[in-house]
């Protein structure tokens, strides 16, 4: 079973410059509620097709922090101005999508995964990420459309 999710939120900035916001990974844990820090690995110095980088990340719950992990993940998509895409873990492929709208820039972001069985039942339903993974990429467009807007 594949899930499925996306937010949008217009920017009033330059697709290039919100572009370049969402692409420098190492900014995420300005933006993101669970990603708190990211860097490039593997030689990777900044976004290209097939660069590595790795993420820290945390949950928390009534503002715990009940656990923190790190990915490593892919960049598969990477054309300024326009899309910025990788794969977490090979498992959950995040996206934004950018479109010039007047004066600014409409950002959409998205993930997909796929859970099946008892993991994907206690993945959505349990402990509902896509809920908490869609609040959190609306979050992250607010917070990125603050800097940018400044």
């Amino acid at each position: 079973m594949s899930t499925t999710r996306s937010v949008d939120l217009l920017i009033a900035a330059p697709a290039d410059a919100v572009w370049a916001a969402i692409a420098d990974v190492t900014r995420m844990g300005e933006w993101s509620p669970e990603c708190i820090a990211a860097r490039w690995v593997g030689g990777a110095t900044g976004p290209a097709i097939g660069a590595e980088f790795e993420g820290d990340n945390e949950a928390r719950v009534a503002g715990r922090v009940v656990k923190r992990w790190t990915t490593t993940s892919v960049v598969t998509a990477c054309e300024p101005g326009r899309s910025f895409a990788f794969v977490a873990e090979k498992y959950t492929t995040w996206r934004y999508e950018l479109v010039a709208e007047g004066d600014g820039t409409r950002v959409t972001e998205s993930f997909e995964y796929v859970a099946s069985g008892l993991m994907g039942t206690l993945y959505d339903t349990v402990l509902m990420r896509p809920r908490l993974m869609t609040s959190g990429m609306q979050r992250t467009l607010e917070r990125i459309k603050d800097a940018l807007e400044r």
